[in-house]
């Protein structure tokens, strides 16, 4: 008979289940990813954070220093607000002659009305005679003083037996409308010793001359 084995030589064999393997390996494969995730995260943050060597040799390549001013007044700069302020000139007072002041229209000489000699002359109790005092002289135009107009104007007036005019028109014209127009006007204001006839008033005509003449 032989005898029985010891249990030096026995062998034990230990065995694991599938899904126990399969977990270790998946808790393997996920471990691995976590330390790369961490590891590339970290890599990114030290670049981040890292100079740049290159960046300030650039910066001063690009950046040339500045050249000397130039001294004051040298005129020597292109820029346009390099040039001399412009300094502000008094305003001075120039002495200028006063302009002659016009002459007033009163300095134009009286208008010749011969009202006691008529042009046509004939004897007083025949034609009508201004009274003094109440015939003035017309007035001379300021229009017609201005441009230099004169003249003579020949007026015909229609005397009433009472000494008013009845009617007044020009027979003889200056030259101008403005100097017969003021002679007209004048003699329709005029009061007149009426025309006699045996020695009753009645109605006359009287031819009255008017000579303008500017003042010299």
């Amino acid at each position: 008979m032989s005898a029985p084995s010891s249990r030096s030589d026995q062998n034990f064999t230990f065995h694991l289940p599938r899904s126990s393997l399969k977990i270790a390996g998946i808790a393997f494969g996920v471990g691995v990813l976590l330390f790369l995730v961490v590891w590339l995260n970290a890599r990114r943050q030290n670049e981040f954070y890292r100079a740049d060597p290159a960046q300030p040799q650039a910066n001063s390549a690009v950046l040339a220093p500045l050249p000397a001013p130039l001294p004051a007044g040298a005129g020597a700069s292109d820029m346009p607000d390099a040039r001399p302020e412009a300094v502000e000139e008094t305003p001075e007072l120039v002495e200028t002659a006063p302009a002659p002041p016009p002459q007033p229209i009163a300095e134009a000489a009286p208008v010749e009305t011969p009202p006691a000699a008529p042009v046509a002359a004939a004897a007083p109790s025949d034609q009508p005679v201004p009274l003094p005092g109440q015939s003035p002289a017309p007035e001379y135009p300021a229009a017609a003083l201005r441009r230099g107009e004169s003249g003579t104007v020949i007026v015909r007036v229609d005397v009433d037996a009472s000494g008013a005019p009845l009617d007044v028109r020009v027979i003889q014209r200056s030259g101008s409308r403005e100097l017969d127009r003021a002679a007209q006007e004048a003699v329709r204001n005029w009061r007149f010793q009426p025309a006699q006839s045996n020695g009753q008033p009645m109605q006359g005509s009287l031819e009255i001359p008017f000579d303008f003449k500017p003042a010299p």
